[in-house]
């Protein structure tokens, strides 16, 4: 074994949730230094690691290999690109940057540092995502005419003191939530020919955008993502229409609620929905068929077995930082097209 001594930037809800789990389950990986500017909450799964009170010592300690920057969004730039500096392999928590000359300057500024650069894209092993692109690799709906993806919320409260709420947060849900599934979209279908977007704050006393309707035109089809935190009650979340079928698929993949409520992501059950939330397929591709498609189980551990196996074997990256600069410049044609009202043709 040989380890990765890993150091993460920050220990907020994505540290708890989604990196600190990760890490602790996977061999592969020893965290060795915690950024945590007042608290001590990393003790507790990580009570070996060292908590510093500010990045210096992390990026001064030259057996740290690995810096997760996990940060608020408006310091992920300056923070991957110290790491970077510094000769560190760097995973950047979503989205990227706040502009795609930010992330080209990283992308470059990696390459030049001969080190790996990538972005924490985990919903691209959401179970159900993973159940959409089996449904689609294997033609159930003949030529795809719309694709439709939901990322909706019930938060009908703006919650004070926190930098996601603040005004002046670049982009709200947009790059909060859009980020992800902006990504899936990419993964899916690659470069879309135009974006449209309508962008709006839809709460009471909100000050940042909390509701966006984005429409990816590809030749032949769109792929229309939506989010609202105004959504009590909610439908499908995604919702695919081709020449042979269809496809309907409610709920979310269940990790991240496993994961907040202190489930570690262990055992071969991890990431598997129950039945009851499987997806509706109605084609008459080859045998018609009406029913229920079982959901691929999800998980987010693949991501971190690619880093590994990427550092240390020189294996093929799964999240390529290439990647995360499109999503971003989609993002900024989102905003642009929003702002002038009109169709941003990339």
């Amino acid at each position: 074994m040989n380890p990765i001594r890993t150091a993460i930037t920050s220990f907020g809800m994505s540290g708890q949730v989604f990196h600190g789990p990760m890490l602790k389950v996977n061999p592969n990986f020893r965290v060795v230094k915690i950024l945590e500017r007042t608290k001590n909450l990393s003790a507790q799964l990580f009570p070996e690691a060292e908590i510093v009170r500010d990045y210096s010592p992390i990026l001064n300690d030259n057996s740290v290999e690995l810096v997760i920057v996990n940060t608020p969004d408006y310091l992920h730039f300056e923070m991957a690109k110290a790491a970077l500096k510094a000769g560190k392999h760097v995973v950047v928590e979503k989205p990227f940057t706040l502009t795609s000359e930010e992330a080209k300057n990283l992308v470059s500024l990696a390459k030049e540092k001969n080190v790996v650069l990538s972005v924490y894209q985990n919903r691209r092993w959401d179970g159900d995502f993973l159940t959409v692109q089996k449904v689609l690799n294997e033609k159930l709906l003949g030529r795809l005419a719309e694709f439709e993806s939901h990322f909706d919320r019930y938060r009908n409260i703006v919650v004070q003191d926190t930098w996601k709420e603040a005004e002046g947060n670049f982009g709200g849900s947009l790059y909060n939530l859009g980020s992800h599934m902006v990504d899936q979209a990419l993964v899916l279908f690659g470069k879309p020919v135009s974006v449209t977007a309508h962008l709006e704050i839809l709460r009471d006393g909100g000050k940042i955008f909390d509701y966006y309707d984005i429409r990816l035109q590809y030749e032949g089809f769109a792929a229309i993502l939506r989010s609202s935190l105004l959504v009590r009650e909610l439908g499908p979340r995604y919702i695919l229409h081709g020449t042979h079928g269809s496809f309907l698929k409610w709920g979310i993949d269940p990790q991240e609620e496993l994961l907040k409520a202190g489930h570690l992501p262990e055992g071969d059950g991890w990431g598997k929905e129950p039945e009851n939330l499987w997806g509706l397929l109605n084609s008459v591709a080859g045998s018609p068929f009406n029913g229920r498609v079982e959901t691929i189980p999800g998980d987010y551990r693949i991501f971190y077995n690619n880093i590994y196996e990427t550092i240390r074997d020189g294996a093929e990256l799964f999240v390529k930082p290439e990647e995360a600069v499109l999503s971003i410049s989609i993002l900024e044609a989102c905003i642009e097209s929003n702002r002038l009202k009109k169709t941003i043709f990339l």
